[in-house]
């Protein structure tokens, strides 16, 4: 995995998304976690960050056998914009994806907190 991560980024995994899953590194915007989380899902085996990475009242009926499933092929990843101020952050992206039902596309506007020194996923409004 030394060509572009899979979040989209020019950067190679190594240095891209691989040190937030290898829990190495914390994501400093809201955008670094949610391509770190992109990629998770992408390759799939990484439930265990996934949850660590979820606002804990949103994720309590969440398991890391579940969050660690690849259910669907992710394609592409684009963002479109995102931005933060003090605890609160969002990010919109395009992500393509293929499942059983063929190409398809989520739309979604993601929203942040950052706790101490932690940002964690919220949730999202599917555009």
């Amino acid at each position: 995995m030394n060509d572009s991560c899979i979040c989209g980024n020019p950067l190679a995994f190594s240095q891209c998304c691989k040190p937030y899953l290898d829990k190495k590194v914390s994501a400093e915007t809201p955008e670094q976690l949610m391509r770190s989380r992109y990629t998770a899902y992408a390759l799939g085996g990484y439930g265990e960050y996934l949850l660590k990475t979820w606002f804990p009242p949103m994720a309590k009926n969440l398991s890391v056998s579940e969050l660690s499933e690849k259910s669907q092929q992710w394609n592409d990843l684009e963002v479109l914009g995102s931005g933060h101020k003090d605890t609160e952050g969002w990010v919109e992206f395009r992500a393509s994806y293929q499942n059983d039902n063929g190409n398809s596309i989520l739309h979604e506007r993601s929203v942040f907190t950052r706790i101490g020194q932690q940002w964690f996923y919220i949730g999202g409004e599917i555009k």
